[in-house]
């Protein structure tokens, strides 16, 4: 009998990992509010504000808000225009 907690090993990549962590590569040009959190150290809150400011560039695709990684290197460079 298997513990309810325990996980499985696929279950234990998680989006918020690096490359390092997860083993396996992620392609992706762009990351979700929660994920840039997770990079910059903040909250999803606080990404939001950052967008909803201007601060931090983010595209819109259908209900979803993606934040292209070039936008995350702008930000972390000061470069908000």
């Amino acid at each position: 009998m298997t513990n309810q907690h325990e996980l499985s090993p696929s279950d234990t990549t998680l989006p918020h990992l690096t490359e390092a962590q997860s083993g396996k590569q992620d392609q992706r040009r762009t990351r979700r509010p929660a994920e840039v959190g997770c990079i910059l150290g903040i909250g999803r809150n606080t990404v939001y504000e950052l967008i909803r400011t201007g601060q931090l560039r983010s595209i819109s695709v259908g209900r979803k808000i993606l934040i292209p990684l070039t936008a995350i290197d702008e930000f972390l460079a000061g470069d908000t225009n």
